[in-house]
């Protein structure tokens, strides 16, 4: 099997997907054989089922799963490796994270990456959740090789789908999604964002999600230690999915003192842009993609998730602050005063610069446009109406 690329074929190899050759393969190209906890076996075994039976993978899509599952594992044995050369890495303190949460396409990105301006919040970059532990060998001087195989990444999916760019701003050393790492732990919704695993969506959204969110933490003991390593030094996290909203009580269980600053948007234009986005994923890795399925999965499973977030909300009001997108949009830095009032620390006249620094560097216009329609989802609007009926409610009409 292969693909064309210009006028050469690229041969794809054919891979194993079982949960065998894959941890087999990681330990040979480390040379380590310490996972961390096993709570990753079961879901990892699921997913594979899934991926194997249900996802109609082509070739490629077969070896980029290969490929991604196996760099979490090898992620997996250099973060144990790390932290027993290291084991103060583990008196590291997560305290009160800022949590943005929210639907896909609530402007949650462009809020994140504007506040994350400010250097007094440790954020998450998209080199660092992609590969959260460096090579053994790394010396924290020189150009860190993450942020090589991140640019690589970027472009090749890029190329591969250039409608991509037109939904995601995707930057290799920019505050992005710690859905990536809770991915190192096998409990996430990105591989539904990929493809169609629904056996493995189930099994995620039934069980406890408790294992995630506790290796989360130690994951952010390993950044935050290695940020600090490099001249960093922060009050607090930011960090942002809008994975969270389908167990923020299981978040706040394992964070108690996280502030959590939900965004919101009518999900009659999130749910069928999400759509769009995750349909143009799974694109990549299958030939054959009903959209309407895209469609019908996610605005289920956002209706669960946003069900759920209602429900704690009612138990820790507290922990939760309000901002809508079209206030974002409008004027972000009256939005991002409300965070700081919320949380306690100071708008400084540095941070602000920064801010509008960033938003003048990365301004909306220099992307091109991101269109769809409802109907290309399986979408309607009274359908949307009734998943969301309770959130609409309370924070749209």
């Amino acid at each position: 099997m292969g693909t064309e690329q210009g006028n050469t074929t690229v041969a794809i190899p054919a891979v194993d997907l079982s949960v065998a050759a894959l941890l087999r393969e990681a330990s040979e190209v480390t040379g380590l054989n310490d996972f961390g906890d096993d709570s990753f076996r079961e879901p990892l075994a699921v997913l594979l089922k899934s991926l194997n039976d249900e996802a109609n993978l082509n070739a490629g899509g077969r070896f980029g799963q290969y490929q991604r599952i196996l760099n979490i594992l090898i992620n997996r044995l250099r973060v144990e490796a790390w932290i027993a050369k290291h084991p103060e890495i583990l008196n590291e303190e997560i305290l009160a994270p800022v949590v943005i949460i929210g639907l896909q396409r609530t402007g949650s990105t462009f809020f994140h990456r504007i506040l994350a301006a400010d250097r007094r919040f440790y954020a998450p970059l998209w080199y660092e959740v992609r590969n959260p532990a460096p090579e053994l060998d790394w010396d924290f001087k020189t150009k860190d090789p993450r942020i090589s195989s991140a640019e690589a990444e970027v472009a090749a999916m890029l190329a591969a789908n250039p409608e991509i760019a037109a939904i995601h701003p995707m930057d290799p050393i920019a505050a992005d999604e710690d859905i990536l790492l809770l991915e190192h732990s096998f409990y996430s919704t990105v591989p539904d964002a990929f493809c169609n695993v629904p056996s493995y969506g189930k099994w995620n959204d039934e069980n406890d999600n408790t294992p995630a969110y506790l290796y989360l933490r130690r994951l952010l003991q390993l950044l935050q230690w290695q940020k600090k390593r490099s001249g960093q030094q922060a009050a607090c996290w930011l960090l942002k999915t809008p994975h969270h909203i389908h167990h923020i009580a299981t978040l706040l269980k394992v964070f108690p003192d996280a502030k959590i600053v939900q965004t919101h948007r009518d999900p009659l234009q999130t749910i069928p842009s999400a759509a769009s986005m995750n349909y143009n994923l799974w694109v990549l890795g299958s030939d054959d993609v009903d959209g309407k399925v895209v469609g019908e999965q996610w605005a289920a499973k956002y209706a669960r998730g946003t069900l759920h977030t209602l429900q704690t909300r009612d138990r820790q009001p507290e922990a939760f602050l309000d901002v809508w997108y079209k206030d974002t949009v409008a004027d972000p830095l009256s939005s991002v005063q409300k965070v700081y009032n919320f949380i306690g620390m100071e708008l400084t006249e540095a941070a602000q610069l920064a801010m509008e620094q960033h938003q003048e560097a990365n301004r909306r216009d220099s992307r091109p446009a991101h269109e769809y329609t409802l109907a290309q989802f399986g979408l309607t609007e009274a359908g949307l109406k009734a998943q969301f009926a309770e959130y609409r409610q309370r924070f749209v009409v």
